[in-house]
């Protein structure tokens, strides 16, 4: 005879299963709509509004292609833990892109024309949100950052911060650095590729301690911030030297034809110089390029402080 599931205690099940060596539990993620009192921690170095934000768009070329979804929360950090409290404020909103939204979009977003049509995003409730906010965070913000930008001039002003690229979550064990990965390291299941879960999965998972790092994500992330990064390009390398660089983790910028990489911290970026020097150009004189990105110019599509360094 079965049972009706209403009278299972399913989370009882769970949490015998999780005591099993063979067994690992998922619970679906349940968005955090308020994150209760400010954390008590010794000192007080203050309190941060942190942006987290996504957005679905018809393609991937920002010059070309248009928002059709964007979500964002606004939430209170305490500093010294790295922990948010109190309420989230939540935005959400369709926008019309003007344009029939191609197949793969709608299969990757779930976002139909008949969803989107005749909507517009509310461009007073975006400002004045985005004005609230000391820093925004997004998990690809490469990708985020131009199309709100294009869209809201207001975001060009902000201190930015990307979850993906600066936290190195393959040295904090992590097996991907993959926003769904992630939150099922940490017991979660979510349905993906939607604004705003996806934004309320990201900032669950950034309030955990990153690795044996006692700092939670958005800590990480403040120090992120506050610190510049330097995109150098490595000019006139030698063509054999392509697998080399790419084993490394340069990228090949195929607008400035050159491969390029970026190192957080000016000790690092000296390192790369030596390695550059010895390893590719085999200790011959060359210039290469050294562009030092802040948090407002980083990952958008404006440059930063462009030099020439001799090797």
């Amino acid at each position: 005879m079965s049972v009706p599931a209403t009278e299972v205690d399913f989370e009882a099940l769970a949490r015998t299963l999780e005591v099993h060596p063979d067994f690992r539990v998922l619970r679906r993620l349940v968005p955090i709509m308020d994150f209760g009192p400010r954390p008590a921690a010794e000192g007080d170095a203050g309190v941060q509004r942190v942006l987290v934000l996504d957005t679905e768009t018809t393609g991937l070329q920002h010059h070309s292609d248009k928002i059709i979804e964007l979500a964002m929360l606004l939430v209170q950090v305490d500093t010294t833990t790295g922990l948010p409290f109190g309420p989230v404020e939540v935005f959400e909103g369709f926008e019309d892109p003007g344009m029939p939204i191609p197949e793969v979009a709608q299969q990757v977003t779930g976002i139909t024309d008949a969803m989107v049509t005749g909507q517009r995003l509310d461009d007073a409730q975006v400002t004045a949100l985005v004005a609230r906010a000391d820093l925004v965070i997004a998990h690809n913000a490469g990708f985020d950052r131009p199309f709100v930008e294009a869209r809201f001039p207001g975001f060009a002003d902000k201190a930015w911060a990307c979850s993906f690229a600066d936290i190195d979550w393959k040295a904090a064990g992590a097996g991907s650095s993959k926003l769904g990965l992630l939150a099922q390291d940490r017991g979660w299941f979510y349905d993906a590729h939607r604004a705003q879960v996806d934004c309320h999965a990201l900032l669950q998972v950034l309030t955990r301690p990153v690795g044996s790092d006692a700092r939670t994500g958005l800590a990480l992330l403040w120090a992120a911030a506050a610190s510049p990064s330097f995109k150098l390009r490595a000019t006139g390398s030698p063509f054999e030297s392509k697998d080399l660089l790419k084993e490394r983790g340069y990228r090949w910028d195929a607008d400035a034809r050159v491969w390029a990489c970026t190192r957080a911290t000016p000790e690092l970026l000296e390192a790369e110089l030596e390695w550059l020097k010895a390893a590719v150009y085999g200790r011959r004189s060359a210039r290469v390029e050294v562009e030092a990105q802040d948090s407002r110019v980083r990952y958008s599509s404006r440059p930063g402080l462009l030099t020439e360094r001799a090797l």
